[in-house]
Order: C-alpha cells, then structure tokens, then sequence
C-alpha cells in the first residue's frame, strides 16, 4: 500500500494538520493526522479518476478544507497529481447524503493503491468524530459536486 503522507513535506503535513486542530480544538493529533490522510487520498483519487463522480465523508472533507487553505501546497500537490481538483461547498444535509458516491470514493482510493481508514468514511449520521466544516458536495441542481467535471461548467471558487 501507498503511503498518502508522503504526498507531502513533513512540515507540510504537520501544518495542515494543525489547521484541522486550529478548526477542532478538542481533536487529538492522532485524530487530525488520520483526517489529512485521508484528505489527501481523496485527492489523489479525485485526480487520478477525474470523470467520475467522487465526494468525501464529512469528516474527510475536513482535512480537504484544511488542505485548500494552504494555496500553495495543495496547488502543488495537484500539479504533482496531474490534475486540480476544485472544491465547490454546499450546505451540508441528510437528503443530499448520496451513500454511493461515498462507497464509490473509498473504491477508488483503494484501486489508487491506497488502504482506507473506514472508520472516517461514514456518511453524516456515523461520524467518527465531528468537525467544523459545514458543507458537503451535492448534485445537480442543488450543486456541482459530487466532484465530477461533467456537473458544471467549472469548479471554481469555494475554500
């Protein structure tokens, strides 16, 4: 199996894991580290898959908005990756949970070469732990995402 911290600098990982304790106070490090993890496979997969519809976990979310947040390092973690993945937020709610697309994601990150710690793959109701992000990816027409290219027109804008 890959390792998805090494995607990143040491430094860079710790940073980003610092904005999701910055955003959770009452999270442990462990915790924020295994959240970037994850993040950051979904990346990968949203890249390397780019026309198929993918969404993180509420809780993965997270550490993709804590990844957004350093410009930099995610911008440059994309070109690595070959290929940007936007992020475009929509109020979270149950009715526009899609559990598919959820299991889908986690498919795709372990044909990534990737083991998925599932305990943060849950959909809104499950949640491991919570977190401050308050938006999930919804369909059309409430929304572009889940993730999918061929939802909008662009995916730009968001975190």
């Amino acid at each position: 199996m890959r390792n998805a911290r090494a995607l990143l600098t040491p430094q860079g990982f710790e940073g980003v894991t610092a904005t999701v304790r910055d955003n959770n106070p009452d999270m442990t490090e462990a915790t924020a580290e295994r959240i970037v993890t994850e993040a950051l496979k979904f990346v990968v997969a949203a890249a390397q898959f780019p026309t198929v519809s993918v969404q993180p976990s509420r809780v993965v979310d997270e550490g993709w908005h804590a990844l957004i947040l350093h410009t930099r390092l995610y911008a440059k973690l994309c070109n690595g990756l070959g290929h940007f993945v936007n992020h475009v937020p929509e109020r979270r709610g149950p009715e526009r949970h899609d559990p598919h697309t959820l299991t889908r994601t986690v498919v795709l990150i372990e044909q990534a070469g990737y083991s998925v710690d599932i305990d943060l793959w849950t959909g809104p109701t499950k949640t491991l732990v919570g977190v401050a992000a308050n938006c999930s990816h919804t369909p059309v027409p409430g929304g572009c995402g889940p993730i999918n290219p061929g939802n909008c027109a662009t995916h730009g804008g968001g975190k």
